[in-house]
């Protein structure tokens, strides 16, 4: 209290003082110079008027005629200011469980309009809420106004938009289907593989406007791999899965889901298999050489994939070509992927090839065998040169000795062949050993295709 007494004190010195430099001393050289021009009852006016007394309550006054117009903030010196609070959030009143509302803009912006110590003021208002009131209204199409609750400070103020068109509709729910997407499955270890994924329940609740529904062709848990905190073999609960509906473009379709997140088990295993390396030259040598040996660094890998591509996986092949290949020579290569396979456990392989003069082999009575016969049709040899033909080898002599008739495969294929009848086919032959040419003499056989 007499802090402030001391300041009120202070003030009033220095105003009186501005009052008495700037006013009063002016004035009363004016007056008197006026008075000076005439008789003696001006001197009598000097006189009233150089006394303490009279220049006292003139200053006081003065001063109260200038309190009162710095206190109601005559127009000729108020300085207003505004500033625009921006995309403030719009409450909405009305009964959810029964409604939805369309055409509600989500945000507004308020222009606040006063002094700057009001503004002030009005900015640290920790709340500037506009509110829509819609109860008791019915649905349809009504135009309603944005509501804004002034906190602090004497402001004028406006919202923009300040009237808004909205639209009630009768909320609607149905049962639907719930199926899972899984999100940045690439990122998951190759090594691994999305076993299985297991939820609470596959039936849910969606709510919302009738013409909402509607377009609602899905609705999906997003598992999303990056949000696992393991990612080893076993099973994994990832809790709080949002769920989301969509239309037919796979855009989200805003409506309430019953229950918004569930929680998902995830299945992680590592399917594996070791198999061999098979390395196939492709081409041929020069001219009277033959392949004698192909040495791979790696003969097995592991691959890594789903169980169903390594159940029919035997083998991974590897092409080399030696087209014209005169000399030996050393071939780095990348092992391929099959189709299914997420990893290898060796990425490279090296292999060496030598050669050796070429020499030559007949195999006698390689039985032709019958490949793809159509239901309902039997297959049969036209005679006995159609039954078995003879086989040609090229190679090292070494290799192709050490060949027999059972380590070859002669064949026809029959695809495409759905009537009864006789037709000519080629003849088709392999070997266990890539090292070696296998040609048959008989190029192509006739055989007989009869109903069962």
């Amino acid at each position: 209290m007499k802090k402030l007494l001391r300041t009120i004190r202070i003030v009033s010195h220095k105003i009186g003082y501005i009052v008495d430099k700037f006013i009063i001393v002016p004035i009363t050289k004016l007056v008197v110079s006026i008075s000076s021009k005439f008789d003696h009852s001006g001197r009598k006016f000097e006189n009233w008027l150089s006394k303490s007394n009279t220049l006292l309550f003139i200053s006081l006054f003065l001063a109260i005629v200038i309190f009162i117009i710095i206190d109601q903030k005559i127009i000729l010196f108020t300085d207003n200011s505004a500033e625009v609070l921006k995309n403030r959030p719009v409450e909405v009143i009305y009964n959810e469980e029964s409604y939805v509302i369309e055409g509600l803009p989500e945000t507004v912006d308020i222009t606040l309009i006063g002094s700057k110590t009001d503004l002030y003021i009005a900015k640290q208002s920790s709340s500037h809420n506009v509110t829509v009131d819609l109860t008791g209204l019915k649905p349809g199409t009504h135009r309603v106004n944005m509501e804004y609750t002034q906190n602090a400070g004497k402001i004028d103020y406006m919202v923009n938009p300040s009237v808004a068109t909205v639209v009630i509709y009768r909320k609607v729910s149905e049962t639907r289907t719930l199926t899972v997407d899984i999100l940045n499955q690439d990122s998951l270890d190759p090594k691994y593989v999305i076993d299985n994924v297991d939820y609470e329940t596959d039936k849910i609740v969606i709510k919302g406007a009738e013409h909402q529904l509607k377009q609602v062709v899905s609705v999906k848990a997003l598992v999303d791999i990056k949000n696992l905190v393991s990612t080893e073999v076993g099973t994994t609960t990832l809790k709080d899965v949002p769920l989301k509906a969509y239309d037919s473009e796979g855009n989200v379709v805003d409506v309430e889901i019953v229950p918004s997140k569930i929680d998902v088990d995830v299945m992680i295993s590592s399917p594996s298999k070791e198999v061999p390396l098979r390395i196939v030259p492709v081409g041929e040598v020069s001219f009277g050489q033959a392949i004698s040996t192909l040495n791979a660094n790696v003969t097995n890998v592991t691959v890594y994939g789903d169980a169903k591509t390594l159940e029919t996986l035997n083998y991974i092949p590897i092409e080399i070509d030696v087209t014209d290949l005169k000399s030996n020579k050393e071939y780095k290569l990348e092992i391929p992927k099959p189709i299914g396979v997420r990893s290898l456990s060796v990425n490279n392989v090296t292999v060496n090839v030598t050669l050796d003069d070429v020499s030559s082999r007949d195999i006698e009575n390689v039985t032709v065998n019958m490949r793809n016969v159509a239901d309902g049709l039997r297959a049969n040899a036209k005679d006995s040169n159609a039954a078995s033909v003879t086989v040609n080898l090229k190679g090292v002599k070494s290799v192709i000795d050490a060949i027999r008739a059972n380590d070859i495969t002669a064949s026809v294929d029959l695809s495409g062949l759905t009537e009864p009848g006789e037709y000519e086919v080629e003849v088709q032959v392999e070997g266990t050993d890539p090292k070696v040419q296998y040609t048959s003499k008989t190029r192509r056989v006739r055989i007989t295709l009869t109903r069962n």
